[in-house]
């Protein structure tokens, strides 16, 4: 009799969702096709489903018994998608409703990384034009301005110049009526810190000769460098991970995702962002800190979806 672990029929039916309709769906085409590879490769009965704004109904159609969600940003990571799933009874991957919807608004992560005490960079919300000059009064350059609600750093830019703020702005409210401004750390380096069930997976260290690690630096250029091992000591990374796995749960995440922060040159860190749907393409960082770690990328995606067999949304 097979191991139960390795026994591909008690997950039934598997829709892969990917692609959507949000600023990130050629990478979420990317990550549902590698995700849906995974998974026939352990005879999973698995199916690549597009998700249109038909996608309840071709779930309910579909006769489907579980999802494993591969959408980035709006409409797939932000609990969209979510909490249709849990209208039609269906157990997925990843983080609930509350959790994606907190994730994903960078205002409000922020408050509540702030309310428990955990080290976030102060910010302004910048709704108009009128908020130009109270961030340029709060925070100090190099500031980082991006939409509140988008990932993959779309929309993002690195400030340097008080000149060079209201375009900006108008680059970030092209994506999101909300814009956030913080203070651009350096000095330390940027890390990113993948989580797997309650477990942090080890830091990567992420390094890109360009202005910053921007859309291009993520997908396409070959320029970007990870360290895995990150460098740091031992016992620096162990409390990295620690405040890593506070941080995630403090939004109500879960199953899996990664949390980005930055050191300053004291070596203070600084969370920026969590991703309850993080990309799976070769790209990629959690795949990357998994291989360290001694996963391979197959037993990565399995140990993602078997966690809708006990503790995933609508289980």
């Amino acid at each position: 009799m097979a191991k139960r672990e390795d026994n591909p029929a008690r997950f039934g039916k598997v829709a892969v969702l990917y692609g959507g309709w949000s600023a990130e769906r050629d990478v979420s085409l990317k990550t549902g096709a590698a995700v849906v590879a995974a998974l026939r490769a352990k005879g999973v009965d698995v199916h690549g489903v597009d998700a249109g704004r038909d996608v309840i109904a071709v779930l309910e159609a579909g006769g489907f018994d579980r999802v494993f969600i591969a959408l980035h940003g709006r409409g797939g990571e932000d609990g969209v998608i979510q909490g249709a799933l849990e209208l039609l009874g269906l157990p997925y991957t990843g983080t609930g409703v509350l959790g994606s919807a907190l994730s994903m608004d960078k205002v409000r992560s922020k408050l509540v990384w702030k309310a428990m005490g955990l080290p976030t960079p102060p910010f302004v919300v910048l709704h108009g034009e009128a908020d130009l000059e109270t961030a340029l009064r709060q925070l100090s350059l190099p500031m980082a301005v991006k939409p509140a609600r988008e990932g993959s750093s779309i929309g993002t830019t690195k400030v340097t110049e008080a000149s060079q703020l209201e375009p900006a702005w108008r680059e970030a409210s092209r994506h999101d009526v909300d814009v956030v401004a913080e203070p651009w750390i350096s000095g330390g380096g940027e890390y990113t810190a993948a989580v797997l069930g309650e477990e942090a997976l080890p830091l990567i260290r992420v390094e890109t000769p360009r202005g910053f690690y921007d859309y291009e630096a993520k997908y396409e250029a070959d320029s970007t460098r990870y360290q895995c091992p990150c460098g740091l000591p031992a016992d620096q990374e162990q409390a990295l991970q620690q405040l890593a796995l506070r941080a995630f749960a403090a939004l109500d995440a879960s199953g899996w995702g990664r949390v980005d922060f930055m050191l300053d040159a004291a070596g203070e860190p600084w969370l920026l962002e969590n991703n309850t749907v993080p990309g799976l393409t070769d790209h990629s960082l959690v795949p990357m800190a998994a291989r360290a770690a001694g996963i391979e990328f197959d037993e990565l995606v399995w140990r993602i979806l078997e966690r809708t067999l006990t503790g995933g949304g609508a289980a």
